[in-house]
């Protein structure tokens, strides 16, 4: 039996949902521990594409039980459409298969509307941040003034005063602050009163639930959001995102002993890219970025802005394997480079003349750092319908070793394509189900 932790390396956007839903069959929870819907895992399934936000990327799997753990932030109405969708496309099981931290915290109507003040009133200095409200209601979580989902079970009369609090201190920073007119709080109780009703019976405390599933010998897999270079307390601050995106906080949020995990994972793309603002010393300008692009489909699955994108950084990359603890990784989008005669790896930045293999804390090094590329060699074939390692041209092998070599840990998995079949399996971290 064995118990997994999933995150990304980068800055978000490396295929995690596709790596999770192909995991699930062999896991009997996958927990998402951090993050809002500011995150959007997309899979592809027999050519349908799913999208999801707040639910954990396994609930396609009908054996397998879904949590989201005490670490998110639930937009209510964000998770009700998700669920909707499901219904719509035949997945109505999944209602029995969700459940939700009680713990975790909520998501306002104010939450969002002071997400797009702030990031408006910052001007030049603007984050990049999606505007779905996650970065206030985390905000509050840490004030100790936010809501919870558990708040939703509380008797009427009890959730309104609750409600009310909130939102009116909300909407006096609003009319204060940025000439609003707020949210009418009458309005936010009744979209919660109904949320309820649905949400209510997948709500508990999950720590319990997860811990139990671990006694009796079930496998749990821990889905991560974002990348570990957007981790608020290790990423490239302030432009970060507002919660711990590191293999850690999948014990810490979701309430779990770190001598239950067995094995850390890290998700690799095998070009870089980034969304919103920020140093990214890697960046390609031109038509060699617009190639990721187009090729890649780099497009936000949450808000459709075009991702930025470059070479691999192993620099970043290193650094997170160090963060994380990484004990495998997987590669994803392989298929995008084909066609490429020469692919660029940054060893080492070149900081005030100096070389440094240490990723930078500070803005402005970072953005000084200049990247020393090694090139190696590319490779025309399409690699789609490879299934076999040993089917892989022999340059788009020796990538993948070079990484393998350059960070120290396996390859577990190869994606060559967006499909649940494109993918080559060479170790899968957890044991087959009983």
């Amino acid at each position: 039996m064995a118990n997994v932790v999933l995150v990304g390396t980068q800055w978000g956007d490396e295929g995690k949902g596709k790596i999770v839903d192909l995991w699930t069959p062999r896991a009997d929870l996958v927990v998402r521990f951090q993050g809002g819907n500011n995150a959007g895992h997309t899979l592809i399934i027999d050519g349908e594409k799913f999208i999801f936000h707040l639910i954990p990327s396994g609930i396609l799997h009908e054996d397998t039980l879904c949590v989201v753990g005490s670490g998110v932030v639930v937009d209510p109405a964000v998770l009700l459409a998700e669920i909707g969708k499901l219904d719509e496309k035949g997945f109505g099981s999944a209602r029995g298969r969700l459940r939700i931290s009680d713990e975790a915290h909520l998501i306002l109507p104010t939450h969002r509307s002071l997400d797009r003040v702030r990031e408006a009133g910052l001007g030049n200095r603007k984050i990049g941040t999606t505007g779905r409200g996650i970065g206030p209601a985390y905000a509050d979580k840490m004030g100790r003034t936010g809501l919870r989902v558990g708040d939703l079970l509380a008797p009427e009369a009890e959730l309104l005063r609750r409600v009310f609090a909130v939102v009116e201190e909300h909407n006096r920073e609003l009319d204060r602050m940025y000439g609003d007119s707020g949210v009418d709080p009458e309005v936010v109780f009744t979209e919660l009163r109904e949320a309820a009703r649905v949400l209510g019976p997948m709500v508990c405390k999950t720590s319990y639930l997860i811990h139990e599933a671990m006694t009796a010998g079930r496998q749990v897999l821990f889905e991560g959001a974002q990348g570990s270079l957007l981790d608020i307390d290790h990423g490239t601050y302030p432009f970060v995102t507002s919660s711990s995106t590191v293999a850690a906080n999948a014990c810490a949020a979701s309430g779990v002993g770190m001598r239950h995990i067995d094995r850390v994972v890290g998700i690799v793309k095998a070009y870089t890219t980034r969304v919103g603002s920020g140093p990214f010393p890697t960046e390609l300008d031109g038509e060699a970025g617009d190639r990721l692009r187009e090729r890649g489909g780099e497009y936000g699955s949450t808000t459709g802005r075009p991702r930025r994108c470059g070479w691999v950084d192993l620099v970043g990359l290193k650094y997170a394997a160090m963060i994380n603890g990484l004990q495998g990784f997987v590669v994803t989008k392989l298929d995008v480079l084909s066609g490429m005669e020469t692919i660029r790896v940054c060893e080492v930045y070149e900081l005030y003349g100096e070389r440094t293999e240490r990723f930078p804390s500070g803005l402005e090094e970072l953005s000084a750092c200049r990247p020393v590329y090694r090139d190696l060699p590319g490779w025309q074939d399409d690699l789609v319908d490879v299934r076999a390692y040993d089917d892989l041209p022999e340059n788009a092998r020796r990538y993948v070793e070079y990484l393998e070599t350059a960070l120290g840990i396996p390859a577990l998995v190869v994606s060559v394509g967006p499909g649940r079949k494109q993918t080559i399996v060479r170790d899968n971290p957890f044991a087959p189900r009983s």
